[in-house]
């Protein structure tokens, strides 16, 4: 499995009608409007192959906290349907972490929604701790 930086193109498309399966709300079109808009502002997208195919995304950004210093923020991870259990969200996990100690980064953070019982499973496998609670104001 290669795991890789993609910037537009093809590359763009096929990650894109993967990261679909997590972000349905929004049209084909709408989701890689939006992805490209964010690469433009520090979004960085790496993707997960296995037989020149895209079958895994991690959307994430390298930024600076004064709670958490330098770190990674993972905001989409999402491994295609029919290729769940492959090895591929744990190949993205292990990547993000080398890649934010490359970067110079001390943790790697995620949200996780409070239904998804499977990706904490996942997760709390992985090495994190659930250290928090995410507060949302929905209307300003």
């Amino acid at each position: 499995m290669d795991i890789e930086l993609v910037s537009g193109g093809n590359d763009l498309a096929e990650a894109a009608a993967v990261m679909a399966q997590l972000r349905p709300q929004y049209s084909a079109s709408g989701l890689r409007s939006q992805i490209e808009k964010q690469l433009k502002a520090g979004y960085q997208l790496a993707c997960a192959r296995s037989a020149g195919r895209v079958i895994g995304v991690a959307g994430f950004v390298v930024a600076e906290k004064l709670a958490w210093g330098k770190h990674v923020y993972v905001d989409d991870l999402v491994v295609d349907e029919g290729h769940r259990s492959s090895g591929a969200g744990s190949a993205l996990i292990d990547w993000l972490k080398a890649y934010g100690r490359e970067q110079g980064c001390g943790e790697l953070h995620l949200d996780s929604g409070v239904q998804r019982f499977g990706a904490h499973r996942f997760y709390l496998r992985h090495g994190f701790d659930i250290t928090s609670h995410h507060f949302t104001a929905c209307r300003l």
